[in-house]
This record gives C-alpha cells, sequence and structure tokens, in this order.
C-alpha cells in the first residue's frame, strides 16, 4: 500500500480560533438519538442539492449496496467541504458527522452545521500549537467520539475523512484511528442493543479537476466493510453507561489497513497528477485502438483504473508512461485532457455555434440571474482564489454561495420583486416562491449557456494546439505512446 508523507495541516485562522463556549453548548447525545434537527435535515438536502447542480456539470453517483446497519462512509479528502457534501447526498438516510471544530462554531456555516447535528474534533496539530490544551481536547474528542458510536450503533450513516485533513496529494495520507475507534466500539454497542452491525463504507470521489467550477464528479460506492464486535463484551456496558473507552488496538489497527486499501482503490492513487492524468489519456488511446469511445468520465475513471492495474509494479513503467505523461502535460497546459485526441491527433474546429447559443442563453437570462445571484458568484470567485486554506478550499466557497443563496439572498430579493408586481397580501409567499424558482430555473440555463460557451473555448484552445509547435510535439508524443500500447 502506497501513501503519501503524513504531512499535519498547515492551520488556517479559522483553526486557531477556539470559541469554548460554543463548543460546550454544541447539542451532542449518548443516547442513540440522532443530535440535529429532523426539519432541518431536509432543508440542508435541499441547500446541498442547489449546490451540486450549480458546481458540477455532469454528475454520477452509484447506489449503495444493501446492509442493514450504520455504515461510516470514508473517502479521499482533496476537496474541502465539497467533500463531505457529496458524501451526504449520496447516502438515503441522514448522517452524523465530524470536523473540525472551528467549522462547528464559525458564523453562519457553524449554525447550519449544528443544526445538521455535526460534532467538532480538536486536532493534534491544535494542541500542538496550543490553541486547546490536552485535557479540554480530550473531553470535546471523547464526547465526539460516544455521539458517533451511539448513532452508529442505532442505525445511523456517519460520514468521517479518516485522513483528518484535507490535501492536494494524488494518493491517500495515514489515516487517523478515530473512525475505526468508534466503529469497533459502535459495534460492541449494537451487539449490546440487539441491532444490525456497522460497516465501513469506502467511497470513491472521482473529479476531473477537482479545483475547478462546473467539473465533472463520479461517486463510486464500494462494498461495505462489516465492522465485528470486540471479544471483550465489557465494552459495550461501559459505552452504554455513557463512558468512552478505548477498542483493541490490533482490530482498530487492523480495520484501519482494510478501510485504507479499500479507499485507495478508488481513488487515484498515483504517484502524481501527471502520472493520473497520462493513465487517463492511455485510456482514451486504448479504447480508440479497439474502435470505441470513453462515453463518459467514469468510464475515463475506470479505464484509467485498468492502466493502473496493467502497469503496476512493471520494470518498463516509465517506458510505456513517460510519452504519455509528457503528452498529457501538453494538453494540460491548455486546460486540455484526452478528450482532445482522436485518431492520434488533436480535433480541431472552432465550435460557433455552441458560442453563440450559449452566449445567446447567458444574455438572454442575465437581468434575472445576475441581480439574484451575481453578487454571491463574485464573492465565491473572489474569496475562493484568495482563501488561506489553500485551493481545495476554493470550491467551497462556490459551494456555499449556491447553498445559501436560496436561504438567504432570494427570499428578500422575491418579496421587493413582488410587492412589485402586487400589492402586500395573503398572495404575496406563493408569489415569492414562484420568483424564486424563476431565480433557480434561469440560473440552470445561464449554466447551460456558460457550459456550451466554454464548450467553444476549448474548441478554440484546440485548434490553436493542433497548429502550433506544441500541437506537433504533443502528436508525436500521443504516436509514441500508441505504439507502446501493446506492451498493456
Amino acid at each position: 500500500m502506497q501513501r503519501a508523507p503524513d504531512i499535519d495541516p498547515r492551520l488556517s485562522t479559522g483553526a486557531t480560533k477556539l470559541r469554548k463556549k460554543r463548543l460546550d453548548n454544541l447539542p451532542w447525545d449518548h443516547s442513540g438519538k440522532h443530535p440535529g434537527n429532523a426539519i432541518f435535515w431536509k432543508a440542508i438536502l435541499l441547500m446541498l442539492g442547489v449546490a451540486m447542480r450549480y458546481i458540477f456539470r455532469r454528475k454520477q453517483i452509484e447506489k449503495n449496496s444493501e446492509y442493514e446497519g450504520g455504515r461510516i462512509l470514508s473517502s479521499m479528502h482533496v476537496n474541502g467541504l465539497v467533500d463531505p457534501m457529496l458524501l451526504t447526498l449520496a447516502q438515503d438516510s441522514r448522517i452524523i458527522s465530524m470536523g473540525r471544530h472551528d467549522i462547528m462554531t464559525m458564523p453562519l456555516v457553524g449554525w447550519f452545521a449544528r443544526r445538521m447535528g455535526s460534532q467538532p474534533v480538536i486536532r493534534r496539530p491544535e494542541i500542538a500549537s496550543g490553541v486547546a490544551n490536552e485535557d479540554y481536547a480530550k473531553e470535546i474528542n471523547d464526547r465526539t467520539l460516544l455521539t458517533m458510536t451511539n448513532c452508529l450503533a442505532s442505525g445511523y450513516n456517519a460520514l468521517v475523512m479518516p485522513e483528518g485533513k484535507s490535501h492536494q496529494d494524488s494518493r491517500p495520507h495515514r489515516f487517523k484511528t478515530g473512525p475505526m475507534r468508534f466503529a469497533v466500539n459502535a459495534a460492541a454497542l449494537a451487539r449490546n442493543r440487539g441491532n444490525p452491525l456497522p460497516a465501513l463504507q469506502p467511497v470513491g470521489l472521482h473529479y476531473r479537476c477537482h479545483y475547478l467550477f462546473r467539473t465533472d464528479i463520479f461517486v463510486e460506492l464500494s462494498d461495505p466493510i462489516p465492522v465485528r464486535p470486540p471479544n471483550e463484551k465489557e465494552i459495550g456496558n461501559i459505552i452504554s453507561a455513557g463512558s468512552w473507552v478505548e477498542p483493541p488496538a490490533e482490530q482498530v489497527n487492523l480495520l484501519r489497513d482494510k478501510l485504507f486499501e479499500e479507499v485507495s482503490n478508488v481513488t487515484p492513487n498515483a504517484p502524481s497528477w501527471e502520472i493520473y492524468r497520462a493513465w487517463h489519456l492511455i485510456a482514451h488511446l486504448r479504447a480508440q485502438e479497439s474502435g470505441r469511445h470513453l462515453q463518459s468520465f467514469k468510464d475515463e475513471v475506470l479505464a484509467a483504473r485498468e492502466v493502473r492495474e496493467a502497469i503496476a509494479g512493471r520494470q518498463d513503467y516509465e517506458a510505456i508512461t513517460q510519452s504519455a505523461a509528457e503528452a498529457a502535460e501538453i494538453l494540460q497546459s491548455y486546460n486540455l485532457d484526452g478528450r482532445s485526441i482522436n485518431d492520434g491527433k488533436v480535433r480541431i474546429g472552432k465550435e460557433f455555434g455552441k458560442g453563440l447559443i450559449g452566449a445567446f442563453l447567458m444574455t438572454l437570462v442575465s437581468p434575472i440571474s445576475i441581480p439574484s445571484t451575481g453578487l454571491q458568484a463574485f464573492f465565491a470567485w473572489y474569496f475562493g482564489d484568495r482563501t488561506d486554506e489553500g485551493i481545495d478550499a476554493r470550491t467551497t466557497y462556490h459551494m456555499l454561495a449556491a447553498m445559501f443563496s436560496p436561504v438567504i439572498f432570494w427570499p428578500p430579493i422575491a418579496l421587493i420583486a413582488s410587492l412589485a408586481i402586487a400589492p402586500l397580501s395573503l398572495l404575496t409567499p406563493a408569489i415569492c416562491l414562484i420568483i424564486m424558482f424563476v431565480f433557480h430555473f434561469s440560473n440552470i440555463i445561464f449554466l447551460f449557456g456558460y457550459d456550451l460557451v466554454s464548450d467553444y473555448y476549448d474548441s478554440v484552445k484546440r485548434t490553436n494546439l493542433a497548429k502550433s509547435k506544441q500541437g506537433k510535439i504533443l502528436e508525436k508524443l500521443i504516436e509514441q505512446t500508441r505504439s507502446n500500447l501493446n506492451l498493456l
């Protein structure tokens, strides 16, 4: 199993702010009842659904396999709050989650997180840097683990990012033991209560380019890993009494290694993003050699994985991938990928029709979309490109702008618009809802036009690349790569 270096995250400004009063008063529950608000959960799903519809262009989310007990959903973490958003939307039931302490206590986002029932964690770097002392961190973390344990044992799904941080590497970092510790204890508690045992649920979050707006996403769900209760039956009794106890370390470590292996399998798990892009390019070329084309991003991901498996451990690994990696980097420098290649050549032809239709649609609805959502979109772009959280937080700002537009910005704008249509009356709320739906529908049309304009600019970039010196170099590298395909 390959791991990226286990480097502690650089603390953001938010992570250095410990709001003890809010942490102490944050809702929690050790009876197995979900600490969040059930009615609010419906609202948060609607908000997240709007965000996913806006920030992604193409979406493929696999269905859960059958399993009676609660699951701990776990994935590699490269995309800030967008990762847990996707894990949440991949489920049919309420989840219990835990995350960085400042996310639970910050203005606005924290208010929503608390009503979702999210639980805070004070991480090792925050203790080491003096943000919190060890005793207080242990008190909060134990309380969180007990809440997560009881909810999981009661059949709720849990959401955790086992690396304990968001990062930018193409392979998983070392997993923390926290998820496995409360999974084992939840199994002990479920046994005591006569409930179905929990499981670990590996999830692959595949982004075409995770930090770009309107990228493609494929959410892959592997088979769940059942968690067996420990032999020490008294653990369940101690947990039932409201105290945290550490489960057997050997069982925890075995589960951690098993989860790491399964999550790694459904991630890029490449030495670098450059090599991963090369695998995708090879996957496209292999498909074309066999007389077909990869039709979806899911097809690309699975085909690239076949390439990864085919070259794993081979001595001629560099000979196979070197030309593909160089070719993929030329494409990347133009913000293009393997879809731009057909029969060894760069596809040419400027798609003026798409550009004109897209520009027309954007212009048509801009009088509605810009007043209703333009300000939020501007600030999402501005702060996303300037955050101290790193590039993995860029699309978090896009997500938050899309999430909060329907509940914070649209209602007052819709009220003003409704009063311009008709005086205040019993019909005003209905008129406001209709106007808000018009905002949403207009934004969808605007984004569709944006996608068409993006396709036009991609066609311009492809054509310019094909006519350039780099384009000639690219086609030679493609030919070299095609000649090596027989080695696979």
